[in-house]
């Protein structure tokens, strides 16, 4: 039914039925939607994204909340699947009547639902994916608050040719639009250089057939794999392909979930570094990474500050700041025009610069590698 809608919607027969109710964030409550992976391959993505952001949305209620607001997430599983997103996405919007929708995880879940956001007028903010089709054209509804995949894919290259003189590339990607998102990244900064893709292998979503992809690089053999997924199908590409004696250089995104990789890979991780786009998680130089930690040990104790917890923390509170600069009346506009006058934005440390013409807050990268069982920052 909520399918049927949205068709009827999106060829412009949308009839008012009070689905626009939720545009002004009337007292008592801004109710906030986020729809992502809560199970499944892929939970820990969804289920960090939530611990970070519950943690400040929570501290924010406790002092009393956004102009006397509180701030009501409400939360929906779409197990990493476009299909179920949509599902989800239309009933936060017509049944729950949420103010903005917050916090999505994954590149095809993302893609999905751009029409709705785009007809219905509703706000997509901070979602965990870089892909360029949330970038590029800006969409008036979607905030990003990460560094995009191409900013990602740019450090990644620029590091394996400059420190491991890489000659020699190979992707390993997930075959949907997050594989591909993160495959054009590569290949634009490989161009960058006169240089090309050598090798290419592909694996399904929420799978972990990895065999045939795997294959792909062992015939190969080039210098540096990137690879593209979430941690279960990656950590099983990394196990066999060591197993099989591969001696590439192996890379992924922060999309990988490092916490989760980590605790799967074993051993079998040495050496293998992933790209982020949050500070590490231990170094609290940055006023932000003591505040998202202290909020994760409060709320949420025996939960370390890592990679995904962390960028949840930094999304939240993104958008409380927003919600603040909207004023007492915020509307749906009005909150999408505070985070467009966000220009040279403190946050913590942090830097963000959003304008009508670029809707991505930050664009910084850091690198990390697995080194004896842990994450370590790649000192440049």
């Amino acid at each position: 039914m909520a399918r049927l809608c949205f068709i009827f919607l999106a060829a412009g027969f949308f009839i008012t039925t009070g689905l626009y109710a939720a545009d002004v964030a009337a007292p008592p409550v801004i109710k906030l939607g986020m729809v992502n992976a809560q199970k499944g391959p892929a939970e820990g993505l969804g289920k960090g994204m939530f611990m970070g952001a519950d943690a400040v949305f929570k501290e924010v209620n406790e002092k009393g909340g956004i102009n006397g607001r509180k701030i009501n997430l409400i939360v929906e599983d779409d197990g990493y699947e476009p299909d179920k997103a949509i599902d989800s996405t239309l009933k936060m919007i017509e049944e729950h009547k949420v103010f903005a929708l917050f916090g999505y995880v994954g590149t095809p879940t993302a893609n999905a639902v751009i029409p709705i956001v785009k007809e219905m007028k509703v706000p997509l903010v901070g979602l965990f994916t870089g892909a360029m089709t949330l970038r590029n054209p800006v969409v008036s509804q979607i905030i990003n608050i990460r560094a995009s995949y191409d900013d990602e894919a740019e450090a990644l290259v620029d590091y394996f040719i400059k420190s491991k003189d890489a000659k020699t590339f190979g992707v390993f990607y997930q075959d949907d639009g997050f594989g591909q998102a993160v495959l054009s990244g590569t290949l634009k900064a490989l161009k960058k250089r006169g240089m090309d893709v050598i090798a290419k292998g592909t694996f399904q979503r929420n799978t972990t057939a990895i065999k045939t992809g795997l294959a792909e690089m062992l015939k190969a053999k080039p210098d540096t794999i990137i690879m593209v997924g979430p941690y279960t199908p990656l950590s099983v590409f990394i196990k066999e392909a060591k197993a099989e004696g591969l001696k590439s250089h192996l890379a992924t995104v922060s999309f990988v979930g490092t916490g989760n990789l980590l605790e799967k890979v074993g051993g079998a991780g040495e050496g293998v570094v992933i790209s982020q786009v949050v500070p590490f998680p231990e170094d609290e130089s940055l006023p932000v990474t003591k505040e998202c930690a202290s909020l994760l040990k409060k709320y949420y104790p025996g939960q370390p500050l890592g990679f995904v917890n962390f960028e949840g923390c930094i999304t939240a509170k993104a958008m409380v700041s927003a919600l603040e600069k909207a004023g007492k009346d915020a509307t749906r506009e009005g909150l999408i025009n505070a985070f467009e006058g966000m220009s040279n934005s403190n946050m913590g440390g942090l830097t963000m610069n959003l304008n009508a013409g670029d809707h991505q807050a930050l664009d910084s990268v850091f690198l990390t590698r697995i080194e004896s069982g842990k994450i370590v920052p790649i000192r440049q």
